[in-house]
């Protein structure tokens, strides 16, 4: 079973299960973005983590198998169409380089770590209209010189 079949199969599974990434995740033992990301193929699962997800969902041992191996990630290099992809396309766009900049001022030349790096994504109530809020948290790695 590819990535792509093994995602397809835990949508199934989820969409006929009623249940939602928060559900699933509190069934794992993992956070839901991460586990969201795992299931859509951009991150791989320890065993333990992968055989708990199909006993969640009544998957098979292929789909544990699938979401252990480590992915490919690969992305269109075209900005997507989907409004709320493209809106985080554009939130890099607008602020991508004060972003930057604003790291390099506090911590100095080096980057953020997408790879020791942790992202909760929470409702927020708001009588003007409920707000979206992503907290991101990523270790710094500075370059180095030699």
């Amino acid at each position: 079973m590819n990535k792509l079949e093994m995602t397809e199969t835990i949508m199934a599974a989820k969409a006929a299960a009623g249940l939602g990434w928060e559900d699933i995740a509190g069934k794992v033992g993992l956070a839901p973005v991460f586990l969201t990301s795992a299931c859509l193929g951009m991150n791989s699962l320890k065993p333990e983590f992968a055989d708990k997800l199909c006993e969640a969902l009544g998957l098979p041992a292929e789909v544990s198998v699938a979401l252990q191996q480590f992915p490919h990630k690969s992305w269109d290099k075209l900005v997507p169409t989907d409004p709320v992809i493209y809106r985080w396309y554009e939130i890099v766009g607008v602020y991508g380089e004060t972003i930057k900049e604003l790291i390099h001022e506090k911590f100095g030349d080096g980057i953020m770590s997408a790879i020791d790096f942790s992202m909760h994504i929470d409702k927020e109530e708001n009588p003007a209209g409920d707000r979206v809020l992503v907290t991101m948290s990523g270790k710094f790695l500075p370059y180095k010189s030699w």
